[in-house]
């Protein structure tokens, strides 16, 4: 499967500005060849909007938001996964989920490390992972301050996951998580981690972009710079790597 990884500017809450992005980047996705393209963490409605701006904008799993995302993914053919603020009930989740390419849910995910404060406010935790296929993968989604944790790596690792997908909204001078964890997190358990970020500024966060998918010996498959871009990578090449150069950390750990 062919992967694409959206990174550009937040819609700073235009959701219409939104889905007109949306639309264009499946449009070049699938003309490309992928199977799935991966947003930003909160792209739905934005992630720096403010609090009381991101809990009024919460639209529940099976609200408007998701009947225009299913009706995108089957205009272009190409599936999506994409940060979007939940609404579930009284509570608000900082959620992820991934759609195929005929507009039918594939899994649903809520953030489990909320990051500082402003989240803490805004946000209830998730307590569980979601795991789905994607393309003969078994895939998974984080988001953002999850992939820092690798006991979440390992975690789904033994669930057999192959592909770990991650919308975030790094902001500077984070640079350090684009350039060394996720490569690490993905060469630790031997998986394939991709982490889609902003560019640009959105209030008072400047972001550190750098988008990276990281294959499952750390090396890059493709990686983003500062600006916006649309990055294709090819999943399978990474079933050329020879053997010997993919950690054993799974089977080899000896807990004292």
């Amino acid at each position: 499967m062919k992967l694409a990884l959206y990174q550009g500017p937040s819609p700073a809450g235009a959701v219409d500005a939104a889905f007109a992005t949306i639309d264009r980047v499946l449009a070049a996705a699938a003309a490309a060849g992928a199977g799935m393209a991966l947003f930003p963490e909160l792209f739905l409605p934005g992630y720096n909007v403010g609090a009381e701006a991101l809990a009024e904008a919460a639209q529940p799993a099976d609200g408007p938001w998701m009947a225009r995302l299913a009706s995108a993914a089957r205009a272009a053919g190409c599936g999506v996964t994409i940060g979007f603020a939940e609404r579930a009930g009284a509570r608000v989740y900082n959620s992820a989920v991934a759609l195929d390419g005929t507009g039918q849910r594939l899994a649903l995910y809520r953030k489990i490390q909320l990051f500082g404060a402003t989240e803490a406010a805004v946000f209830t935790p998730g307590e569980s992972y979601a795991t789905f296929e994607a393309g003969g993968q078994k895939a998974a989604l984080l988001i953002c301050y999850d992939i820092e944790f690798a006991p979440h790596v390992r975690a789904l690792a033994e669930q057999g996951v192959d592909l770990v997908l991650v919308p975030t909204a790094n902001m500077l001078p984070f640079t350090h998580v684009p350039r060394l964890f996720v490569p690490a997190r993905a060469a630790e358990m031997a998986l394939t981690v991709a982490y889609a970020n902003y560019c640009g500024s959105e209030g008072d966060l400047d972001y550190a972009a750098q988008s990276v998918i990281a294959g499952p010996d750390g090396l890059p498959l493709a990686a983003a710079g500062r600006g916006e871009c649309l990055l294709i990578a090819d999943l399978d090449a990474v079933r050329g790597i020879d053997p010997a150069r993919l950690s054993t950390q799974l089977a080899d750990f000896r807990p004292v």
